[in-house]
């Protein structure tokens, strides 16, 4: 092993989303992989991401991907599916230089749909940026190209869910709503296209039914970092639990507070930070 190997190894896989949501994701990576460091930065000033342009979502994501290749990592994840599907391009063009393999939630997750769907009836449950930028659908199709594939823009669904704990009546009448069209569309398997959505899978699940199989981003997601990270010869080898610490833009405070609903583990100390551009 050379000393630039044995070095990346105790580096951390950093983790960026437009805010609270993708600690659905890290959530997932803590119990797979307890071995590694952890570095996550919510993008909080600027959620939610769902309904930005795409230019925008491009910007965001070369702020995001500078700065934490900056701070160092071995390998870096796009939790967030609306930066996914606008910039994976542009953090793989700045990742790259550095030697960090960049990995995001579209194609995992449209592999999983494509190999457990057996009508061939797939829905996505994701934000406008998401469903107008066409990645899931791109990608399922290049899975099984005859897939008939059903997205809904649930645009209020993000914002309603970072602030509706406890959760009400409106959170499941809205849910309710953006299920008829899968309904309809008689789908069997439904990919959960934002970090947001496994908070309300349970409520998802009752009305879509429990023959209809969810596809959320965090296991899926692991499964890619390991294999990622064993490809490269840099999958830690400590035997203890690693390290993991938190990044925001907006109000610290507000995040570490949200933040453990969404993590289910201690946040801990956040840092609130300024990015350039």
């Amino acid at each position: 092993m050379s000393p630039d190997q044995a070095r990346g190894r105790d580096l951390p896989i950093a983790v960026f989303d437009s805010g609270v949501g993708g600690l659905t994701v890290l959530h997932e990576f803590l119990v797979s992989l307890p071995h590694e460091h952890y570095l996550y930065l919510g993008d909080s000033a600027r959620f939610p991401y769902g309904t930005r342009s795409e230019d925008d979502l491009r910007r965001c994501v070369e702020r995001n991907t500078r700065y934490l290749l900056e701070r160092g990592a071995k390998l870096l994840v796009i939790a967030c599916n609306s930066a996914a599907t606008a910039g994976l391009d542009v953090a793989r063009r700045l990742a790259e230089p550095a030697g960090v393999e960049v990995i995001a939630v579209i194609e995992p997750e449209a592999e999983i749909a494509a190999a457990i769907t057996a009508s061939g009836r797939v829905g996505v449950l994701a934000t406008p940026a998401t469903v107008r930028g066409g990645a899931y659908r791109a990608a399922l199709e290049r899975q099984r190209p005859e897939i008939e594939v059903t997205e809904v823009a649930a645009a209020d669904l993000p914002p309603i869910i970072q602030n509706g704990f406890p959760f009400d009546q409106a959170v499941v009448d809205t849910a309710r709503s953006y299920c008829r069209p899968l309904l309809e569309a008689e789908v069997d398997t439904v990919i959960l296209g934002c970090t947001h959505f496994p908070l309300i899978a349970p409520m998802l699940q009752r009305t879509l039914g429990r023959d209809v199989r969810l596809v959320t981003a965090g296991h899926a997601l692991a499964a890619a970092a390991q294999r990622a990270l064993e490809a490269r010869g840099l999958a830690s080898e400590a035997a203890g639990e690693g390290d993991y610490g938190f990044l925001c833009t907006g109000d610290a405070d507000a995040f570490r507070r949200l933040g453990t609903r969404f993590l289910q583990l201690p946040v801990g100390e956040v840092e609130a930070v300024e990015l350039p551009g």
